[in-house]
């Protein structure tokens, strides 16, 4: 089997028609609507009032440790867990359907399959950073400050980004011989927001319940964001490092799959 070269998983050579692709699929989104790209703001914003309304307004809800915040404090940690579980989500959607929607990149032309992924990725990035932003000034509006810990943001968000390259090299090459697989992944995406701290903190939990947790990839990312944009603190700097070496592990395992398995797309489709 012939391995990848660094280009593969670095697409430097191809990063202009990555950085093309990438914008005409968040401009494509909006494309035809009113507002256009103004929904990647006022989409969050909009999710930020309503979770506001309902755990302020409704549930008169508390995050543990975060009493004093009341329901809005409640709706800003859930705010934060969901950032990161929609940037998976849709990269965990569409991967299935990242090569078979795309047929005549397979057939026709000579293309570069290993970027959608990157494309994918980029895509959803886009969005997640307006995400922060909003939730940024959610904070500095509550708390009349920006915590300095939330200068480790892009290191606590670099290990999550060859783990979700990892997921679209695998299964957009699993989607084309299994189309089930998107199917599947819809029921998984569903399973996972309650497996994952989303809508409850892992610390609440049992040590027990804990050690499983920390097992899911999200755990980590989402923990660490409400750790430094919240609490004003520093992240688990060992745990994140193990973290980006089962990261890229899992990866180059991935690209490795995705490498050997292209040769028969054609075929498929």
């Amino acid at each position: 089997m012939h391995l990848p070269t660094l280009s593969f998983f670095l697409p430097f050579r191809h990063r202009t028609l990555v950085w093309q692709f990438a914008r005409r699929e968040v401009l494509g989104r909006y494309r035809g609507s009113l507002l256009g790209i103004g929904w990647s703001f006022i989409t969050p914003l909009l999710m930020l009032g309503v979770y506001t309304f309902v755990f302020v307004g409704v549930f008169k809800a508390r995050w543990p440790g975060a009493e004093q915040g009341g329901g809005l404090e409640f709706a800003l940690q859930i705010f934060t867990g969901l950032m990161v579980f929609n940037l998976f989500a849709e990269i965990a959607s569409r991967a299935p359907r990242l090569i078979i929607e795309q047929p005549n990149l397979v057939k026709k032309v000579v293309f570069p399959l290993e970027i959608l992924p990157w494309i994918s990725v980029l895509s959803g990035l886009f969005h997640l950073v307006l995400s922060c932003l909003i939730l940024l000034a959610a904070t500095l509006v509550l708390r009349q400050h920006i915590p300095f810990t939330a200068l480790a943001l892009p290191f606590v968000l670099l290990p999550f980004l060859p783990f979700l390259l990892g997921l679209g090299w695998l299964f957009a090459a699993l989607g084309v011989f299994v189309r089930d697989v998107a199917q599947m992944m819809g029921l998984a995406v569903n399973v996972a927001m309650f497996l994952s701290p989303v809508f409850y903190s892992a610390k609440a939990l049992s040590a027990q319940m804990q050690f499983w947790m920390h097992l899911n990839p999200l755990t980590l990312i989402i923990e660490s964001l409400r750790a430094i944009l919240l609490h004003q603190q520093w992240p688990d700097w060992a745990g994140l490092g193990l973290y980006s070496l089962m990261a890229m592990l899992f990866c180059i395992a991935s690209g490795l799959f995705f490498q050997a398995t292209r040769k028969g797309f054609a075929d498929v489709l």
